[in-house]
């Protein structure tokens, strides 16, 4: 009952009191005398209204000092004091948002921009574990030429993925967004741990991606992102549930991993998408050399089934510079370098290209053609070899959803290493897998995989120290978690 409704209720209950007492005097001296007595002396009905006044008056004391020790109508009692009924006054508008868990309608604007941040940013979380077996049982228990599912005979963790994504949002008139990769397992080290190409690897080993973006208003919005981001020189990419397979292919594991730099993105339609790069190197946060790399591309979509992109990529791979000991000056720990002379120059070529085609709603086909060539020197001198070296090849792919839960997918794949460029020997390499995949629930991915690798030269290690085999056969078990809100392809 509100406050108004106790007061009014004790003053009536007071006048009924006060009047039946007085014998019906409530209208003073203009009450008539009683039809079965005599009438009442003036000097009694005057000390009567007398005593009638003060308990008004009284009354009128009590209801005021209620009123001041009454709560205001807005504060938010617990569940047990909320009790309402019909003859109660309506709760307010603040107490019933809170009451439903709906926004306060008394929030600042600075708690509503942060709410809507919050609304817009994605945090999402992955865990990539596996056991594989070498049927080779290889020394050491290392499977060779693999990109992250290296161990044999072990339970191993390849990655642990956090991501925070903040991506533009054109519509809503956000034309900026920014995110964040952290990773931590044995891809890490894979992805970001050679010394050749990173001076200083532990600095950036556990950040993957990191990178802004701006969505510059001009024709059909052109994307320009700049930080560190995963590479898209190859087809497969490296959070495990978006792949086809479990293990990864040789050019995965010999193509660039990531860049640091700055990309743009201009769409000329909804087709067509021209992509330029300017960056520091091929896996390399901090540049080995002054020559910054540039990638050409376009990405296609000729049909509503089918995706097709080209790249060409031009670097300088070949550092001007090594590491050497510190002199009385004070640098930064790792920078310590002596000067290459003459450093070689020569360039890095790189034609990718790959397509997917959406048969079916069920069956996925995907080819990947790659031809890397590269020189020490760009002008041989007298006695320097400017002889290229030589990597090409292609992977094929297909993927058949069997069931909402059930898919098979296959790789075949074909490399010419004729100058040890990925595998430091002269050889062709080749390579059959099978994978099977059980959705056990969304975000719980199951992974069977049976792989076969084979050369033309003794590649792979054998139970033998020191004795080397033409082929491996590996079969693994992958188990990937995946939860956050990011929808799609990480």
């Amino acid at each position: 009952m509100g406050t108004g409704e106790k007061g009014r209720e004790i003053m009536r209950f007071g006048f009924i009191c006060i009047l039946v007492a007085s014998s019906g005097l409530c209208h003073g001296q203009n009450q008539p005398a009683s039809t079965t007595g005599s009438s009442l002396p003036s000097e009694d009905l005057k000390m009567r209204v007398q005593r009638l006044e003060a308990e008004v008056s009284e009354l009128k004391q009590m209801l005021k000092q209620l009123q001041a020790a009454s709560p205001p109508k807005d504060v938010v009692v617990g569940a047990s004091d909320a009790i309402v009924n019909s003859d109660s006054d309506p709760p307010s508008q603040s107490t019933t948002h809170l009451a439903s868990g709906q926004e306060n309608s008394n929030l600042s604007a600075n708690d509503r921009k942060s709410l809507a941040f919050l609304r817009d940013t994605t945090i999402n979380l992955g865990l990539d574990t596996y056991y594989a077996y070498n049927f080779n049982d290889p020394v050491g228990r290392v499977n060779v030429l693999r990109a992250y599912d290296i161990l044999s005979n072990e339970i191993s963790l390849n990655q642990a993925s956090v991501i925070f994504e903040h991506a533009p949002d054109v519509s809503n008139g956000r034309r900026w967004g920014a995110r964040l990769d952290l990773q931590f397992g044995q891809a890490t080290d894979t992805l970001q741990g050679n010394p050749s190409n990173e001076p200083r690897p532990e600095i950036y080993r556990n950040i993957f991606q990191a990178y802004g973006t701006y969505v510059v208003p001009l024709g059909k919005g052109i994307n320009v992102d700049v930080g560190k981001w995963g590479s898209a020189l190859g087809i497969e990419g490296n959070y495990t549930k978006d792949q086809i397979n479990y293990s990864r292919s040789y050019w995965f594991d010999f193509l660039p991993f990531y860049h640091m730099g700055a990309r743009v993105g201009i769409p000329l339609n909804d087709r067509f998408t021209l992509n330029y790069w300017v960056v520091n190197g091929t896996n390399q946060v901090e540049a080995t050399n002054g020559f910054k790399d540039q990638l050409f591309g376009f990405t296609a979509k000729p049909h509503k089934t089918v995706t097709w992109t080209m790249n060409y990529y031009l670097g300088q791979e070949h550092p001007d510079r090594s590491v050497a000991a510190c002199g009385p000056i004070p640098v930064q720990p790792g920078l310590c370098f002596a000067e290459i002379t003459p450093a070689p120059n020569g360039r890095t070529h790189i034609f990718d290209s790959y397509v997917s085609w959406q048969a079916t709603p069920k069956l996925l086909f995907a080819l990947e053609g790659d031809y890397f060539i590269q020189r020490l020197w760009a002008n041989a001198a007298p006695g320097q070899s400017s002889a290229p070296a030589h990597t090409d090849g292609g992977a094929a792919y297909f993927q058949y959803q069997l069931t909402p839960k059930l898919a098979v997918g296959g790789r075949a794949e074909y490399m010419s290493d004729r100058s040890g460029l990925f595998s430091g020997i002269s050889q062709a390499l080749k390579e059959n897998t099978v994978t099977f995949d059980y959705k056990v629930a969304d975000g719980l991915l199951m992974r069977y995989e049976w792989r076969r690798d084979f050369s033309n030269q003794p590649t792979f290690l054998s139970d033998v120290q020191g004795v080397l085999k033409k082929d491996q056969t590996t079969a693994t078990l992958g188990l990937v978690w995946w939860w956050g809100q990011k929808e799609g392809s990480w």
